[in-house]
Parts: structure tokens; sequence; C-alpha cells
């Protein structure tokens, strides 16, 4: 089946020009820097501005899958919780898709593992468009070929993959931890210059 039979896709927050900076703003914009595949969305560093252009702002709510329409890799990242507790509403920049499904036997956390699966991120490569910037339109994304398993077996992928990307956390600090004990070490092998 293909995406579009299971899910309603809209691009993002058209601004006109450059994204206008307002602090103290109710409304925050989620720009690809404030996007980890690991961590989700970072809200605090969320740019809070004004929306500038004509279309009605169709904000994010928990559930909604955000992928990236520029880049290299066009990933998704899943919105998995509500803004902090201020009162504040986001729109997608306009380089994302938003994706929100509209089957109930899908859970969202398993779409976003599904988009970032070497089988679709191989049809996202092949079907790009230009040459030093690549971007999929929405039409290809709405094809992209999704398969949908029993509910019991999309928690089950979950849960794997929350344990491996637990496990590469673990590691990346245990070789930061190794590297700063390295440096330490070789510092103390270097006296101090005199003065």
């Amino acid at each position: 089946m293909k995406l579009r039979q299971v899910a309603s896709i809209t691009a993002g927050y058209p601004f006109r020009g450059k994204l206008p900076e307002v602090a103290g703003s109710s409304v925050v914009v989620v720009q690809m820097r404030d996007i980890s595949l690991t961590e989700g969305i970072h809200w605090r560093d969320c740019l809070g501005t004004e929306l500038t252009g004509k279309r009605e702002p169709d904000y994010l709510t928990p559930g909604d899958i955000l992928v990236a329409a520029r880049g290299s890799h066009n990933y998704a990242v899943h919105v998995d919780q509500a803004l902090p507790a201020s009162g504040k509403q986001a729109v997608a920049a306009p380089h994302f898709f938003v994706v929100r499904l509209t089957k109930k036997e899908i859970l969202p956390a398993f779409m976003v593992w599904l988009l970032n699966q070497q089988p679709a991120q191989r049809y996202f490569e092949q079907n790009a468009e230009g040459t030093l910037a690549k971007s999929i339109r929405r039409s290809v994304l709405e094809e992209v070929p999704v398969v949908v398993p029993p509910l019991a077996k999309q928690q089950t992928i979950i849960a794997m993959a929350n344990t491996l990307r637990e496990e590469q956390r673990l590691i990346q600090q245990l070789i930061t931890n190794g590297e700063r004990m390295m440096m330490a070490i070789a510092s103390d092998l270097y006296p101090a210059p005199s003065r």
C-alpha cells in the first residue's frame, strides 16, 4: 500500500522570505536544525516567530510526523510530545512535509521507523530531484510503499528500535568518556609550560 492511503500529507507553513524572529511569541517554528533523529524535536531551540503567510496555520499535534523534504537524507521525526507547558503552538518550516496518519491501526512511532529504514530511503533517493540540493515532491512521499503489520508487531519493532537507540547512546557516551580519559593522560605526560 502507499502512504497516501493511510495518511494525509501537507507541506510545512509557507513563510514569505526569511523567518521572522519574534521574542515571546506564542508560535514557534520547527526547523531542520531543531531536529535530531535520536532525540526528536528540541523544543527549547525552536524559533519564536510570526506567521506571515496567507495560509491558515496547521499547528503540529502529538502523533504528527515531520519528513524532511530537502537534503541528502529524507528522515522522519515523530512529534511525540506536546510543546512545553508554555501554551505555545508550533508549525513546521517549509522544508518539511507534515504526515498525519488517518488509520488508527498504525502507530506513528512505527511509521517514523519505517520511513527511516533503507527501503524507504532508497525510494526517496531514486525519486529525488536536483543535483546539488536534493529534494522530494509531495507526490513522491505520497507514493512511498508502506507495510502495516499487526499492532503487536509494530510495538515489538518500536521497542527493539528504542533499545538499539539507547545502546547507541550509551556506546557513544563510553567513547566520549574514553577520549576524555586519553586526553587527561596525555596532558599529565606533558609538563606545564614554565613562565
